[in-house]
């Protein structure tokens, strides 16, 4: 299995506006425990796909405010 398979369908965060919201971006699980992520804005780049440990970093970030 691929690390960067999608195992997860994608979904947008409820705090997006719903699911009309084209602001947004939206996440899905890979195989190995990351995500990947789509712009809903501009479908045609390419989807970001991102390392178990990249998106705890990310998270956490944004979780206190500090992701610049």
């Amino acid at each position: 299995m691929s690390e960067q398979q999608i195992v997860t369908p994608f979904a947008k965060s409820t705090h997006s506006g719903g699911a009309s919201a084209d602001e947004c971006v939206e996440v899905a699980q890979t195989a190995d425990g990351g995500r990947a992520v789509w712009d809903t804005e501009d479908r045609a780049r390419d989807t970001q796909f991102h390392d178990p440990a990249a998106w705890g970093e990310f998270l956490t970030a944004v979780k206190a405010d500090t992701f610049r």
